[in-house]
This record gives C-alpha cells, structure tokens and sequence, in this order.
C-alpha cells in the first residue's frame, strides 16, 4: 500500500543521510520526524518534526512511534532492542533483522557466504590464542577488525607481523573480533540497491571509490572497469537484497582483486556516502528511490543521464575552500549543515557532471576539480 502525500516518516537518526533523504521526502510530499539525541543536527534543519532523545529512551520511541506512519534509520549503530520495540509499533523499513545482520561482521559474512556470495577469508576470535591460530590459517598481512561500530577506518588494525598481534588484540574493542584475510584489490566498488515493497529491485551504475586516510574521497561514476564487470557487480547487489527481503535502499561494497574477481567487503542498509553522485547525475537520487521504496511508491529505473566524479568535503581543510567551491563553474555543491568542521568530519560534497559516456581520464578527472583561484 502507498503512503499518501501528508504521510509521516519517522527518521532515526539525524545526519546528514536523514538530512538529504527528508529533503527527498518533502519533494514527495511527505514530511519527515527525526529521532536524534542532537537538538539541531544536519536532519532535524530540514525536518518537520524533532524529537530530541536517546536511541535507548523506551517511553520517547513509544511517543515518536505514535507520530509516524513508517519508520527508517539513516545508520547502523542503533540499540537492537529500540528498533525491534519500533517494529512492534510501526513498520520499519528495512527491519530489524538486517539492521541486526549489517551490525555485526561475523553475521554480515555468515549470511553472504551462505547466499554463495564471496568474500574474505575470515575468522572470529575472542581471545590473543584464538588470534594467533587464526593468523596461521590466513596468513600475514591480515586485519583485524571489531565485528561492531567500525566506520570510516575506525575499529581496525592492519597486522603485516606477528609482533603487530597482542598490541592490536589489547587495543580493539568491543570484542569478540574478527580476523579477515588481506585481499590484493585493484580497485574498490559499490552499487546502490533499492527494493520495493511489492519485491521490485532496482540497482544504480557500479561506481569506483577511492579513500584518503580511510574515508571515502572520491567516487566515480561509472567505475572504469569491464562492463562484464558493471553488470556482475549489480547482480551481487541485486542478490544480496533479495536473499535480505530488503525493503528500502542498501549499499554494497566489492572489492575488484587482482585477479578481477568480486569479493564483498560490507553491506549498509540504508542511502551511503558512494551514492551521493545519484543526486545530481540521475532522474531518481539514491535518497528518493529509498524514500519511495520506504512509502510503498513504485521504483523508476536507476539510470543515470551524466558521468559523474563526487568528492568529499571533510574536515576544517576542505571546508575552508567552501567559497572557491562555490565559485568554480561547473561544481554542484552540497552543504550538511554541520557547525564544526572537525578533522575527519565529513561536511558535504560537490559533484561534477560530465555527458555520459565522456567520463575522461585520471588527468582530465583532476583538471575538471580544480578550483577557481588554484
């Protein structure tokens, strides 16, 4: 059943993800509630309605659950109990099983290799023992990882020796961990999937990204690779929400080896930082096709009518060259909302378009970003 324009999304969660997904929202008619411990974060701006409490405060979700007409999460790292009493509320889309699945690597991996979906080779540990047995069946270099709240970088450790080992198992928390065995990548991908309530599934284009101290820095659109490649990529993706019985919108990294093969890394059920390039370079953006599949609409394809390149603005550095971006012909900007620009901190992006199929090459790439006055 389609929601009707007036309806109420419930957003837990008010980052920028909520903030551009309400924006879709309201260009659908529909307004948005966030659910946010932060009184005027980048969602709550451009949101309806707010409600400010913890994502463990029982009585406040009964009270926001009660507002709204269905309900979504813009990121992972929720209490399992909150969305599982929302679920008893509300419809919540996606659900609280692939919220839970996504949340933890050791599940995330049991449940891609069950649906025959590859990825590293990999292995739980919870004590300094079980570590280094597990380094004798991968190998070194290997890494290391928290099976929970790691992003951007963060909760992970490359091992290359077995004196990296104790430092690494004593400084990552909380355990247990996971071990995954290093892939010799040439290039990493991702592709945006949506599915709609009826079971429709649509992908956008493979892209490639590229990451600066962990955090996403560039992503190209489409990646330049094979289109046997492309098209394997969005099937894997198009799998992955299907065996998930997805309802909403789900990013899929992949990993391209050396070897050209495909190896899943991670699965984020909800619109992602690789799809932001949708906005600009697609009738339908990655935030709207997650509003629609989250409002029972119908899901138009996921074409896109322009090559695109997204940078990320990150940081103070990045953000004092927010006037020159503003500036430079060309570059469409997109602004979070976000106070301080602290090192790290992911504050907007700006895309540059290019006719499709035109996407040029590495130096043709870095000319059309610079900016007006380098």
């Amino acid at each position: 059943m389609m929601l009707p324009p007036g309806a109420v999304i419930g957003m837990v969660g008010g980052g920028q993800l909520g903030r551009m997904s309400a924006q879709s929202a309201a260009r659908l008619g529909y307004l948005v509630h966030v659910f946010s411990p932060e009184q005027y974060g980048p969602a709550s701006q451009v949101a309806a309605r707010n409600t400010v409490a913890s994502y463990d405060d029982l009585d406040a979700l009964r009270r926001f659950a009660d507002e709204v007409d269905v309900i979504t999460f813009e990121f992972e790292n929720l209490p399992a109990a909150s969305l599982e009493l929302l679920e008893n509320l509300k419809p919540v889309r996606p659900g609280a099983r692939i919220l839970a699945i996504s949340q933890d690597r050791t599940l995330e991996k049991r449940f891609l290799n069950d649906a025959g979906i590859a990825t590293s080779h990999w292995v739980k540990v919870e004590t300094l023992a079980e570590l280094e047995a597990a380094v004798e069946v991968l190998g070194l270099p290997a890494v290391l990882k928290t099976t929970r709240l790691g992003y951007d970088g963060k909760g992970q450790a490359m091992l290359r020796d077995p004196e990296d080992l104790p430092h690494a198992f004593e400084r990552l928390s909380p355990k247990p961990l996971v071990l995954e065995g290093f892939v010799n990548f040439g290039m990493e991908i991702s592709v945006m999937v949506a599915r709609g309530v009826d079971g429709q599934v649509v992908t956008f284009d493979t892209v490639e990204n590229r990451h600066k101290h962990h955090i996403l820095d560039l992503t190209i659109a489409p990646a330049p690779v094979g289109s046997n490649l492309l098209a394997q990529a969005q099937s894997i993706a198009a799998v992955v929400a299907e065996q998930l019985e997805l309802v909403g919108l789900m990013g899929v990294e992949m990993f391209v080896t050396a070897k050209g093969e495909l190896v899943v890394n991670e699965i984020a059920p909800r619109p992602h930082n690789s799809g932001h390039w949708t906005m600009d370079a697609c009738p339908c953006s990655q935030f709207e096709m997650h509003i629609r599949a989250v409002c029972g609409l119908p899901l138009p394809p996921a074409v896109r009518h322009s090559d695109a390149v997204m940078k990320n603005l990150i940081g103070p550095d990045d953000m004092a060259l927010w006037p020159r971006i503003l500036a430079t012909p060309g570059l469409i900007p997109h602004h979070y909302g976000k106070s301080e620009a602290r090192p790290g901190r992911k504050m907007g992006h700006f895309n540059r378009l290019f006719p499709k199929g035109a996407l040029p090459g590495e130096l043709g790439i870095e000319d059309a970003l610079k900016l007006t006055g380098a």
